[in-house]
């Protein structure tokens, strides 16, 4: 008999029907038994009989997860023994015939419950995970997600293709995956942080527009945010294109519309910002800021120069910044809590956390004495604070300040609940520097990535002041999470060697790391720019997760590692002797 799919048993009523799929509960009532029956489009009730020997003593058999056939006439339910919370809810099935197609020992963890199970078990026992409604509906969406893409994608004239996942190693900012090549002892594939270089070179080949939902491995520490080892984007490039501005222009709408008709969320901004490197990092501490709270950092430098406040006079004479958070309605912090932000701030490097709160139109705190009443104006003042507000404080370099204020302005918002998650801001952050100083390395490096064009090309880099040089690149930030990184690429070999020059690397060097890429632009290469969006942080932000091992079918956990195939694990010798390879042991 064919398969009816629990979706579809309204059509069928009065005739003999067969459905398969997992018991999801089973309920004895002593002259009748129930079976819950899941398939993957809906669960319906089946009803036993004692007068059908056969399949009622099978059916008193059945425990969760048993996987069955069961056929019967389907009927409506009794006005009074209807169920509103199912779609299948009015009718049953009167079954006549049962047959057990597997069994299931008793289940690890708890699959059709509300019941905490830890993410541990949870991974360990993926395969049984998955069958939780949310998991599929998670998996369902997220496959129309990618269809979503992919019909924008096409429309824009972007033709995708696939690259290798076999390459070479290269400088993208993160740790390769290294893979031993047997055939050629001692050399090694990486596997590709991001198909940057196989894009390229596509523009070279006469491709219009490129894009692929590509795989990607960057051996990074996990965190709530970024997948362990592997990690999908959407990648992509546009050929004569010699402004970044026409990347975003041509890409924005498919994000905005992800978020109003796909996820049926509000935007923050009908036009997206654009925000420079600096602003940005000066405004909110941060390059990636969530636009949906103020909490904006205050330059009070200028005003607190002459103070009396010993570690803000310091800090500035020093040649260090001043600056200050206003918290609205802040006030209403306990010691206890503010003692919590406190220690927040000392682990980001600052010394402690001078506060002050407004009260009477005044600011006041244990520290005011240092202060002139012109000064304590003038605080109050530039931070626009208003009667309940508290003001934190931030004084040292400029580069700490702005990172321990971002963290706690961070910290904050999260305390006073400012994040509406049915809320998404969007915005391009612009112009980052092109090298910065390696403080651990002690010498100057890039600052992102080596294959961005810098604004002025090689007249810029003849620049005294290697941190002014800006590059053409450009990051998408939503709801303080770093969504896509793109830039105007450098096609320009004379550009190239230099880029690497100023770092000390000579020709050779950049021809052996990037001889490929280096040789086709030499043979027409036009102006090309492109970008790449994280698909698992954008879904996760779409979907409302805050964990984003929740929006995957099988990631690793917390630690990079699969509970439930066991890897990383040992090889046999064999193996190693073939890839030329010895294992030491650990120290």
């Amino acid at each position: 008999m064919k398969r009816t799919y629990v979706k579809d048993i309204a059509s069928t009523v009065g005739e003999t029907i067969e459905v398969r799929g997992w018991v999801q509960s089973r309920r004895d009532h002593g002259g009748l038994i129930f079976i819950d029956l899941r398939d993957y489009s809906g669960v319906l009730q089946l009803t036993f009989h004692p007068e059908n020997v056969d399949s009622f003593k099978l059916a008193e058999q059945l425990r969760d997860e048993f996987v069955i056939a069961a056929r019967g006439l389907l009927q409506e339910r009794a006005e009074d023994m209807r169920n509103p919370n199912i779609e299948s809810g009015n009718f049953e099935l009167l079954v006549s015939e049962l047959d057990v197609l597997n069994k299931s020992e008793p289940l690890p963890i708890l699959v059709n419950s509300s019941q905490f199970v830890s993410e541990e078990n949870r991974l360990k026992y993926r395969y049984l995970d998955l069958r939780r409604q949310k998991m599929q509906d998670t998996l369902k969406k997220r496959a129309n997600y990618y269809t979503y893409i992919r019909k924008y994608m096409e429309a824009k004239e972007f033709t995708e293709v696939a690259t290798p996942i076999l390459a070479n190693s290269s400088p993208e900012g993160a740790r390769d995956f290294l893979v031993p090549s047997r055939v050629h002892p001692g050399m090694f594939y990486a596997l590709p942080q991001a198909p940057q270089q196989f894009k390229q070179l596509l523009m070279v080949g006469g491709m219009h527009r490129y894009y692929q939902i590509a795989t990607c491995f960057r051996d990074e520490d996990p965190r709530a945010d970024r997948l362990y080892g592997d990690f999908y984007q959407l990648d992509l490039e546009m050929s004569f294109v010699d402004d970044g501005e026409e990347v975003r222009s041509t890409m924005e709408p498919l994000i905005k519309s992800l978020v109003t008709e796909f996820a049926g969320k509000k935007l923050l901004f009908d036009e997206i910002p654009r925000i420079t490197y600096q602003d940005a990092m000066n405004t909110y501490g941060i390059d990636k800021p969530d636009l949906r709270y103020d909490l904006k950092l205050i330059d009070l430098t200028d005003a607190l120069k002459e103070c009396g406040f010993g570690v803000f006079k310091r800090a500035v004479d020093d040649g260090g910044r001043v600056k200050a958070i206003r918290v609205p309605n802040g006030s209403s912090l306990t010691r206890s809590q503010i003692d919590n932000f406190t220690e927040l701030v000392k682990k980001e490097g600052a010394g402690g956390l001078p506060y002050m709160t407004i009260e009477s139109g005044k600011a006041t705190s244990s520290i005011t004495k240092f202060f002139s009443e012109a000064e304590l104006e003038k605080i109050v003042e530039l931070t626009s604070a208003e009667e309940g507000d508290l003001l934190f404080f931030g004084a040292d370099k400029l580069e700490v300040v702005n990172k321990v204020l971002g963290a706690l302005r961070i910290a904050c918002a999260d305390h006073f609940g400012l994040k509406d998650p049915d809320v998404v801001a969007l915005a391009w952050i612009i112009d980052f520097p092109f090298y910065e100083f390696d403080e651990k390395q002690g010498k100057l490096d890039f600052g992102h990535n080596p294959f961005s064009m810098p604004k002025g090309g090689l007249e810029a880099l003849n620049s005294e002041d290697k941190i002014s040089i800006v590059a053409d690149q450009y990051d998408m930030v939503m709801n303080g999470y770093e969504i896509c990184s793109g830039a105007v690429r450098n096609h320009n070999p004379d550009v190239m060697y230099e880029v690497f020059g100023v770092l000390g690397y000579d020709q050779s060097y950049v021809e052996s790391k990037f001889g490929a890429m280096l040789n086709a632009f030499k043979f027409g290469a036009p102006p090309h720019a492109g970008c790449a969006f994280g698909l698992d942080r954008i879904f996760m932000v779409l979907i409302g997760e805050e964990n984003i091992r929740e929006v995957v079918a099988f990631p690793k956990n917390g630690s990079g590692i699969d509970v439930m195939m066991n890897s990383p694990s040992a090889v046999d010798d064999a193996q190693l002797k073939e890839l030329h390879i010895d294992v030491k042991p650990e120290d």
